[in-house]
């Protein structure tokens, strides 16, 4: 057979996608994968909506009273009473917060209010986190069961001890004096103790152990590794105490007696006894908002340990 004869036929080229290669893979997949992410977020777009929402009607639930009392305090005799209620006073009475200098004992009340809360919360917490030290790090007899019986101290409710230690403190001539609430507070809070014992549970005790090798004391140790380790749960509890303490009522009502020596809640009282009478409201909604001042600016001052405690908490648990 002749070269002429030979009959060529060309190539055959393929119609359609070749299988297994690039062209004929399923293009549905990354498009189901792409509207996946999509509702995905959107999902979280809408959760952190509706969360948002709710944290800003607890917000305004929680900030309500503290701006009723504020604009209670600014207004008239008369316009407490108006409706409906006027949340913006008209017109703003400033001389409210000059005429409780002169109503009634406030200074002196605000600076015994101060000495009490500010004597047992510093000395108190610094006894609380020794002694918090102690039960977690070092080694006692029988240390467990002397912490368990001191948590038994919180089963027992303080009126029972009312009468016995107003017995003791009036035989020691302490009545009608700040000592009453100052001595039993400086020797520690038992809620302190255990909730920083607790924290200190979770510091390795090779820390403590590698500086007692070292050489360090005790203190040296408590100091320089154990003090850092608990300043934001030191300080999210200080603030806790110094709030209890700065609002006692009970304690002080059963000491005190004389003006000058009552704290800030019995010089409120007092108003609320006498100018409530007289319907004068704004009077003692401003010697109120006076008396809420200090929490809010201790609040403001320990705010970032509070959220570091509470951040450190949550990634232990």
């Amino acid at each position: 057979m002749s070269a002429q004869n030979v009959i060529t036929t060309p190539p055959l080229e393929p119609t359609g996608p070749i299988p297994g290669s690039a062209g004929g893979q399923d293009k549905s997949g990354p498009r189901r994968r792409t509207q996946g992410q999509r509702s995905a977020k959107d999902g979280l777009r809408l959760g952190n909506i509706l969360t948002t929402l709710v944290l800003s009607v607890g917000a305004i639930i929680m900030i309500a009273p503290l701006a009723w009392t504020f604009s209670t305090s600014l207004k008239t005799k008369d316009g407490v009473f108006e409706l409906p209620p006027q949340w913006i006073p008209d017109p703003f009475v400033w001389e409210n917060y000059a005429r409780i200098w002169t109503a009634g004992p406030l200074l002196s009340g605000i600076q015994n209010s101060l000495i009490v809360a500010c004597s047992v919360t510093i000395v108190g917490s610094l006894t609380s986190a020794l002694a918090a030290f102690a039960f977690a790090k070092m080694r006692m007899p029988f240390k467990n069961v002397l912490f368990l019986g001191l948590l038994s101290g919180l089963m027992i409710p303080f009126p029972t001890l009312m009468i016995p230690q107003f017995t003791i403190f009036a035989s020691i001539g302490w009545v009608d004096t700040l000592l009453p609430l100052i001595v039993p507070g400086v020797f520690g809070n038992i809620i302190m103790i255990f909730f920083l014992r607790q924290f200190l549970n979770s510091v390795p005790d090779s820390i403590v152990e590698a500086a007692r090798i070292d050489g360090a004391s005790y203190l040296q140790i408590f100091w320089t590794l154990i003090m850092p380790a608990i300043r934001p749960a030191l300080a999210a509890q200080f603030i806790l105490w110094f709030m209890a303490v700065w609002n006692d009522y009970l304690a002080p009502i059963i000491y005190l007696n004389s003006p000058g020596t009552q704290t800030l809640q019995l010089v409120i009282a007092n108003f609320n006894a006498q100018y409530a009478i007289q319907t004068d409201y704004p009077l003692i909604m401003a010697a109120s908002f006076i008396a809420l001042l200090p929490v809010l600016i201790v609040f403001i001052v320990f705010q970032r340990q509070i959220i570091e405690s509470i951040a450190l908490s949550g990634s232990k648990g």
